[in-house]
């Protein structure tokens, strides 16, 4: 059986751009009429998605598979890192939760367990596609973790994969950093790398072109590609080190949502969607930002729900945040925000943390109590009536996901927000959410809520309302936006990078 061919990007750092670059090569290799994937051995990231089977993987790989056109599988991520805390993490295989390891755990014992499903994975995707975009992590050159690398280099290794290494030219020391990691790797591994490639420079590119004459006379590599800086990028990251690129454009507009940026914040992709509309504006708050005269606040997801409870509470976020709903604020929870909604949240089995058990903001009258068995679906819901802010919506097969640990139960009877009708391709009939009497505060399980036109436009129109603003139709449609964002993505890269010499590469494998 012929198998696929594989590119694959590492980095002389983490955030230098392989995510973006992974994400472009699958959008042409795909418009090239390739059947064509992601790969990434193992990720470690908070911002995760559910396949269609119900296993968990890194959102960056799912974006990947989006712009592929491909149908996102547990193989494409066989292993994913959640950092819980206290340099510790929940270790998902093959889509599946194996427990919470320490880092030396992982690396000195685990790590090499993990390398099987990385080389069954590999096999499953020689066979099912035409070419593999592999993503390498952080850099090759860390020689500290060589011995235990499943995602590097030793992938490349075991697939025999043609390697672009790439620069972030805008943070400095790019050339440095290329001809050191150079060094710094085995002959082997060396003579997998075919090509350099610059990213996100700005400036004029004959400035440039002495580097570039001398990165191939000293390393004997061609640069094939300088990427310039591409601005606003409406694609899925993995990493909430992005939240802190969100450029602020200095524009007031009519909505204006906080959404709390707690420490262990999760999936904050829930909340892209509201970040492109044209009359919000987001603002992460994070420790010391006021919350200010919000017209809506939300409590994202979390991978340490105690943990994150206790930070507003320290904080005084909680204090506020409670003063603020009952002078009739409008304030959503979202999965681990949902949690902290409640009365308690109890953890006897320390599947999160070392807390047994911590009082929530009380703003809904449930108790959630973490249990071992996680909870990962897409869903399919329907709303019958969502009176947030009396606005009454109703819909029908609207789209979501679930990743959660805890199982929430009512203390007192409280209206429910949409019934869960399809769990990973399976009918259900499951309540989800609840919102109190004065409708101006829910909670959901579902992330993705924000993702469906209707429904975000209807809770907009909702807070708009309330100031006494004309409602307004659908603005965006965020499914359409996210298929564009991927062609001009790939457009640009096209535009800068040598084509012809990587299908070339290509075509000698």
């Amino acid at each position: 059986m012929k198998k696929a061919k594989k590119l694959m990007f590492q980095g002389t750092s983490s955030h230098v751009g392989k995510s973006i670059l992974t994400t472009a090569f699958c959008r042409i290799l795909a418009q090239d009429g390739y059947k064509t994937a992601p790969f990434k051995a193992q990720n470690m990231a908070l911002n995760s998605y559910v396949t269609p089977s119900g296993g968990e993987i890194g959102r960056s790989t799912v974006a990947q598979a989006e712009a592929a056109g491909a149908e996102p599988i547990v193989q494409m991520n066989p292993v994913l890192l959640k950092p819980t805390g206290n340099s510790c993490s929940q270790v998902i295989i093959l889509g599946t939760s194996r427990g919470n390891y320490s880092a030396s755990e992982y690396q000195n014992q685990y790590s090499q367990k993990a390398w099987a499903s990385v080389k069954e994975s590999i096999e499953y995707m020689e066979s099912h596609y035409d070419v593999m975009v592999i993503e390498g992590a952080g850099s090759p050159a860390e020689v500290n973790l060589k011995k235990n690398d499943i995602v590097n280099m030793r992938v490349a290794k075991e697939c025999n994969a043609s390697v672009f290494l790439i620069a972030d030219i805008d943070r400095g020391g790019a050339l440095a950093s290329i001809v050191g990691t150079l060094e710094l790797l085995d002959e082997d591994e060396r003579a997998l790398v075919k090509g350099l490639v610059i990213n996100k420079f700005r400036g004029d590119i004959k400035l440039l072109e002495p580097a570039l004459t001398f990165l191939k006379e000293r390393t004997g590599i061609p640069v094939l590609g300088v990427i310039p800086y591409l601005n606003k990028l409406g694609i899925d990251d993995e990493d909430s080190v992005s939240l802190q690129e969100i450029p602020d454009d200095h524009v007031m507009r009519d909505i204006h949502i906080a959404v709390i940026q707690t420490p262990k914040i999760s999936n904050f992709t829930d909340f892209d969607a509201l970040n492109h509309e044209p009359d919000v504006n987001v603002r992460f708050v994070q420790k010391g930002d006021l919350l200010g005269n919000s017209d809506l606040i939300i409590i994202p997801g979390s991978k340490n729900t105690t943990e994150d409870l206790l930070y507003l509470k320290r904080e005084g976020y909680a204090k506020e945040i409670c003063e603020l709903a009952e002078q009739g604020t409008p304030v959503i929870g979202v999965c681990g925000g949902y949690q902290m909604l409640g009365e308690k949240v109890s953890d006897p089995d320390h599947v999160e943390s070392q807390n047994d058990e911590v009082d929530g903001l009380g703003l809904l009258p449930y108790t959630t109590v973490m249990q071992g068995v996680k909870n990962t679906y897409q869903v399919h819901f329907d709303c019958d009536d969502l009176p947030f802010l009396d606005m009454q919506f109703k819909g029908s097969d609207l789209k979501g996901y679930e990743i959660h640990m805890g199982e929430t139960t009512l203390n007192k009877p409280a209206q429910t927000l949409f019934h869960i009708t399809s769990r990973s391709s399976k009918d259900v009939d499951v309540n989800d959410g609840y919102i109190n009497e004065k409708h101006n505060v829910f909670g959901t399980y579902c992330h993705g809520v924000f993702d469906n036109d209707e429904l975000r436009r209807a809770i907009i129109n909702a807070l708009r309302k309330r100031k006494g603003l004309s409602e307004l139709p659908i603005q965006f449609r965020y499914r359409e936006y996210k298929e564009s964002e991927y062609d001009r993505l790939a457009d640009s890269v096209r535009k800068y990078f040598d084509m012809d010499t990587v299908y070339e590469i290509l075509r000698n494998e």
